[in-house]
């Protein structure tokens, strides 16, 4: 598979997860997501899933698209996976409420879907 075919499939993987997030988390309060522990569960496992497409991006097609946050969804990907005694939860709520809606509308002008 040629890199910019591996790449649109990782972006998919993102918009995929991206979305998925922005489902569980929706309408949501802080307080209530700290009270549904599948809920919460749950996006932390869609969050590592889009922090691993964004890893697997080429650094080409990264650098090409700078207003993608890459080493933060990255970074949030490697916390949760690795730092899951310490997982910072408002962080993870903010990124969900206001990150994730502005990724989606970014990766879904890229690929070209709505």
């Amino acid at each position: 598979m040629k890199s910019d075919k591996r790449d649109d499939a990782y972006l998919w993987d993102m918009l995929e997860a991206a979305r998925e997030a922005r489902g569980l988390v929706g309408g949501l309060s802080y307080d209530e997501l700290m009270s549904r522990r599948l809920v919460r569960l749950a996006l932390e496992r869609v969050l590592e899933i889009m922090g691993e497409a964004a890893r697997s991006v080429s650094p080409r097609r990264r650098d090409r698209h700078a207003t993608i946050p890459w080493w933060g969804i990255i970074g949030l990907r490697k916390a949760i996976a690795h730092e899951y005694g310490e997982i910072d939860y408002e962080r993870i709520y903010r990124v969900s409420t206001k990150g994730v809606p502005r990724l989606i509308s970014i990766l879904e002008k890229m690929l070209g879907d709505k």
